[in-house]
């Protein structure tokens, strides 16, 4: 369901009244949450905060952490720029003292975040962006946990569904040209081997293209016939005007970057044959967690009368579940310090969530909770990501 600016205006007005609530510091434990929410892809930054707040709503009618201290959320818009990233996460651990930083939908500022949270010893919780080196960063102790996707077992997710559904021999590549697109470059030649697949060709575009005819006639020349699409809402979105033009009906087979904004209204008349990939659907029957999150959500924001009104589910998604979790690690670090934090994550044993049954989430050989056997494939009707059959 498309929101009116009443609606929408609304719907973020909610969370913010939440977060305004009175909580002294001494009963308080500050998390932040540093993402896009504003821009092309504010639907990102406001699907996270929606899961959050759930969560947060939920540790706290139980007790909250630490012996009974509020769990807080404090939000930083990053714009989707890395500098600007940068600079509320150390306002928020210098000056706001949050245990934990949760990231957004943007690689490049997740990317550059690592040595901040290095340097100021704080655990990085990422929810949406999947860049493979966010997490996999050779730094050793390592601050960076993430419940979401990774571009690396993704690309081969890609891959493989291009091969299966549309019976593709020569995939080609359209890649954004920033630290996310060079992730999924070095994943697609990685998956391309494993898979004996041989692409036609990797071709990148610049987020302030609004043509890509150029690369798109490239690929095709070389014999693409399957189009593997990696790029935020806005830039992708001139991707497939540019099939639009071309009048070329290649399938496309794309990343979740396409479900954090207005993709079905700017994309043209072809958005809704693109597959992309998710790591939850509130569609279908649920668990117990999925029932009381759709409650929670209906509840709280008059827009959602159904699964359908859910918007870039894929956030609240991941965003509920690493709230949970995080609560659980700081419980068992029994402080907010950032070094005892991060062994924590590690002890967390089993935890019965929304996406999954966590069993021993995080390791010091692997800080990602998801894995590619929690994937799942759908396409846009309307403004909705529903299963593909």
């Amino acid at each position: 369901m498309k929101l009116t600016p009443t609606q929408y205006l609304g719907s973020l007005l909610l969370p913010l009244m939440f977060l305004s609530a009175p909580v002294s510091a001494q009963e308080q434990v500050k998390i932040g949450l540093v993402a896009a929410l504003s821009g092309d892809s504010a639907l990102s930054g406001e699907s996270i905060t929606r899961g959050m707040t759930v969560a947060i709503d939920e540790i706290n009618a139980k007790g909250g952490v630490l012996g009974g201290k509020k769990l807080v959320l404090v939000r930083r818009d990053d714009e989707s720029n890395p500098a600007k990233g940068q600079l509320a996460a150390r306002e928020l651990i210098e000056k706001e003292k949050v245990a934990v930083v949760f990231g957004g939908i943007d690689t490049p500022v997740s990317m550059s975040l690592i040595n901040v949270m290095s340097e100021l010893k704080t655990p990085y919780m990422g929810v949406w962006a999947a860049g493979t080196g966010i997490t996999n960063n050779n730094k050793n102790p390592n601050y960076m946990f993430r419940v979401s996707a990774v571009d690396e077992r993704v690309d081969y997710g890609m891959l493989k569904y291009a091969q299966d559904k549309f019976k593709s021999k020569h995939p080609g590549s359209m890649l954004v040209n920033n630290p996310w697109g060079d992730s999924n470059m070095k994943g697609l030649e990685k998956a391309a081997a494993a898979l004996n697949i041989t692409l036609a060709g990797q071709e990148k575009y610049n987020t302030n293209d609004i043509d890509t005819t150029a690369q798109l006639t490239r690929l095709k020349n070389a014999g693409a016939d399957s189009i593997i699409l990696v790029g935020n809402t806005g830039v992708a979105a001139q991707v497939m005007k540019s099939l639009e033009r071309m009048n070329w009906n290649v399938p496309v087979v794309s990343h979740w970057g396409i479900s954090g904004g207005r993709f079905d209204e700017l994309a043209g008349p072809r958005y809704k044959d693109v597959v992309f990939v998710q790591t939850y659907s509130f569609f279908g029957k649920q668990s117990p967690v999925g029932e009381k999150v759709i409650a929670e959500l209906k509840k709280r924001y008059p827009e959602i009368k159904g699964v359908n009104d859910i918007v870039a589910p894929v956030g609240t998604a991941n965003a509920y579940d690493a709230t949970m979790l995080t609560a659980l690690a700081i419980n068992k670090a029994g402080s907010t310090n950032g070094e005892k934090i991060r062994e924590a994550f590690y002890e967390i044993p089993e935890y019965k969530g929304l996406i999954k049954t966590y069993k021993k989430p995080f390791s010091a050989e692997s800080q990602d909770a998801l894995t590619d056997r929690d994937y799942i494939w759908v396409h846009f009707v309307g403004n909705v990501a529903v299963p593909v059959n």
